[in-house]
């Protein structure tokens, strides 16, 4: 593979930003499909995470659905599309407060598990309020686990796109697998190496990683991109939040650059880019895709939680 540095794809800011615009204004609406997890987010704007020992009071806090996937599908559903979370969500009484914030921003539910009592995974939040970073700890889906029988018949009639986070790694296989015999693209979030995604790679389209993905004995990015062309993936790319985004889109490599702001909350942010990319790379070239994702995603770090820049954006 060519040096990533040796050729370079530059995308103007206020070019991006003015298609971003038109785009999310498309009469078009595609249907999603988000495989993953689904949590409660518990949110708190505070001057700083609490030391050992120490008690802290927030300036400010929210509550919404949380997830990869889950907030993948929010954002796009905001850009105009029909969304559908393949999770694990139960009959626990916690999960109203889920239940009701989805159906808010108008995303399905498929629910693995529907008779499940079992408390849904609930993440504890909080953002820096100087710099915008998050503290953050969740049990992710370690207890929610289903299986692959546990998939809805028919999940994929009419789905135009597939994301899969890796929470859900036997659905995700199994979906996966379908998505690809039904020449459905698939997108996976990878926002850390988890074990199984090896089994789902050789169905991918897209791989979108975050700078933390590390597989199997890879250490740095050219690995990365070595490792995921083995699986014969034909576009990929390394997200590193303010800094250009890495890619390798059919041997062609180089960079996308992304809107530099103050952050406000980067919760979320990767999550939304997500969303974004599978609204986008439905019609756009995959740099275009990655560029106009990456303006979404910095507008939201903008407001603080996942949701405010959605409900205050004028």
């Amino acid at each position: 593979m060519d040096n990533l540095k040796s050729k370079i794809a530059r995308l103007s800011v206020a070019e991006v930003q003015n298609r971003s615009t038109e785009r999310s204004r498309s009469p078009k609406s595609d249907r999603g499909l988000f495989v993953g997890l689904i949590t409660l987010d518990l949110i708190y704007l505070a001057e700083s995470a609490p030391k050992n020992n120490q008690k802290i009071v927030a300036t400010d806090y929210t509550v919404a659905a949380g997830g990869p996937a889950t907030n993948a599908a929010v954002t796009f559903s905001h850009l105009g599309n029909q969304a559908t979370v393949l999770s694990v969500v139960g009959c626990h009484p916690m999960t109203q407060l889920i239940r009701g914030d989805l159906a808010n921003y108008k995303v399905a539910i498929a629910d693995l598990e529907p008779t499940t009592d079992l408390a849904p995974p609930v993440s504890s939040i909080i953002v820096t309020q100087a710099t915008g970073e998050r503290a953050v700890v969740s049990i992710n889906a370690v207890k929610t686990q289903a299986n692959s029988a546990s998939i809805p018949p028919d999940i994929l009639q009419n789905v135009d796109i597939v994301l899969i986070d890796g929470h859900q790694m036997a659905v995700s296989y199994a979906i996966a697998q379908m998505a690809k015999a039904k020449n459905i693209p698939v997108v996976i979030d990878g926002g850390s190496w988890k074990p199984g995604f090896e089994q789902i790679l050789p169905f991918v389209n897209y791989a979108i990683c975050s700078a933390n993905f590390y597989p199997p004995s890879c250490q740095t990015g050219e690995d990365v991109f070595t490792y995921l062309g083995g699986f014969d993936i034909p576009h990929i790319a390394i997200t590193h939040g303010q800094k250009p985004i890495e890619y390798l889109s059919c041997t062609k490599t180089g960079i996308v650059h992304v809107p530099q702001i103050q952050a406000v909350d980067t919760l979320g942010g990767g999550d939304i880019f997500h969303g974004a990319f599978c609204n986008y790379i439905l019609r756009e070239s995959f740099t275009d895709a990655l560029a106009l994702a990456a303006n979404i995603a910095a507008d939201s770090c903008k407001f603080f939680g996942t949701r405010r820049w959605m409900d205050l954006k004028c």
